[in-house]
């Protein structure tokens, strides 16, 4: 089953769009606040959904929740490859293109529900039933790497495409073939996998379910913690990862200016000269950091150290990258994200691990789909937080990069949960649900 869960995080992260999301909507005509209204709007409906799908999952079948989930982003992606090529070549109106990019936000917000907090319950289950819980870190961290791998591989194609075609746009639709792969593969999976499931849906079930998991999380102090820090971690991590976009396109035209004068490239395929080999480079880090993550944890117990550990360099990262965009420093701001990349594949594998030892089995899909809840909720509030911030850094020529409220904001959520952390040494499993 390691080759199965492996070959699902390879084919998801075939994600051609990701590197280019803003680059693509701006191609299609919208600010940064609007693309913030946006990225708002798509983590709503996932907030929306997200522990209900988890429940459902849990109750009545993981893998038909995978299929459901993949069924969803192919809808998306085909509405956002038409509504946006048609925009970009200004055959269809403002409001047309807003409430078709809504519609393909709310298809991929379903998709991201029922996806997010399941696959992990699967694999924790699969680890159950071998008798393996003890290596669920370093598991997952192994499964994650090959998402980061395949991540690595996307970029080289996304690359290709937005170079071949000198559009952004359309890697939106070449992102459909291994999203149908992938739902070939969940077609291998072995019942089991679905846990404990009823044998007919029922909504009263659902609730309830829903209800005690809730309940329950909540009186938990250390789950309550854990999920505030994913909602500072992940959260702001999500919004301000694809600001490095428009940093590498900003910095690549003046290169390949200088570097290849005798080339008549157009803006789009001049970004494709930094977007391409540095998001390579990045998410081959990446894979390299998840698959050792484990290594940061010496003992049972010892998750929440490292969680110190990391919030430290969070904070230093963010405080260094804060001057470098001030000043326009793009190679420091192109590192700072780089380190970053890493530093959160350190960071989730030993979330995630943490999760896992302070909930009951039977709800895991349920409590790791809260925690997507809350990540979607903190990133629906940073979104057009920082849309805007950027917006009237660059209005008002405040600084010489637009970029820099990343930095400080950044750096005020890592300095407060890294001050507030506790440092008595408990483990994890002191936790009472």
């Amino acid at each position: 089953m390691l080759i199965r869960f492996s070959l699902y995080g390879f084919l998801k992260n075939q994600q051609y769009y990701d590197y280019f999301l803003i680059l693509a909507f701006i191609q299609m005509g919208l600010s940064y606040f609007m693309i913030g209204l946006l990225i708002a709007f798509r983590e709503i409906m996932i907030n929306i959904m997200e522990v209900p799908t988890g429940a459902i999952a849990d109750l009545f079948g993981r893998r038909k929740s995978m299929i459901l989930s993949f069924v969803s982003y192919i809808i998306s992606f085909l509405i956002f490859g038409i509504a946006g090529t048609l925009a970009a070549n200004n055959g269809m109106g403002q409001y047309a293109l807003l409430f078709s990019l809504l519609l393909a936000m709310l298809f991929f917000a379903i998709g991201d529900a029922f996806r997010t907090g399941t696959h992990k319950a699967m694999i924790f289950r699969w680890l159950s039933l071998q008798g393996r819980d003890l290596e669920a870190t370093r598991v997952y961290g192994y499964t994650r790497s090959w998402s980061k791998i395949g991540s690595a591989v996307s970029v080289i194609f996304a690359s290709i495409f937005v170079y071949t075609f000198s559009n952004f746009i359309y890697v939106f639709f070449f992102a459909i073939i291994p999203y149908i792969l992938n739902i070939i593969n969940f077609l291998g999976y072995p019942k089991e996998l679905d846990g404990e499931i009823g044998d007919k849906f029922s909504l009263k079930e659902v609730l309830k379910h829903l209800k005690e998991t809730i309940i329950s999380s909540l009186n938990s102090a250390s789950l309550r913690r854990l999920l505030l820090e994913s909602m500072g971690f992940e959260g702001f991590f999500k919004v301000s990862k694809d600001y490095l976009q428009p940093i590498l396109k900003a910095a690549a035209i003046p290169l390949t200016a200088l570097l290849l004068t005798g080339l008549d490239l157009t803006q789009e395929q001049s970004s494709v000269v930094l977007i391409g080999p540095i998001f390579f480079v990045l998410f081959i880090l990446s894979a390299i950091a998840s698959r050792n993550a484990h290594h940061l944890v010496r003992a049972p117990g010892a998750e929440d150290k490292t969680a110190i550990l990391i919030w430290l360099l969070a904070a230093i990262i963010f405080l260094a990258l804060t001057p470098a965009a001030w000043f326009g420093i793009h190679w420091g701001m192109i590192l700072m994200f780089i380190i970053l990349y890493m530093v959160q594949n350190f960071w989730r594998p030993v979330l995630i691990s943490r999760f896992n030892a302070h909930c009951e089995e039977s709800r895991s899909a349920t409590v790791l789909s809260l925690e997507s809840q809350v990540k979607s909720l903190s990133t629906m509030i940073f979104a057009p937080i920082i849309g805007l911030a950027v917006d009237i850094a660059r209005n008002n020529n405040m600084g010489v990069s637009e970029f820099w409220p990343i930095g400080v904001f950044g750096l005020i959520i890592a300095l407060a949960f890294l001050l507030s952390a506790r440092r008595n040494g408990k483990k994890s499993s002191e936790c009472v649900l």
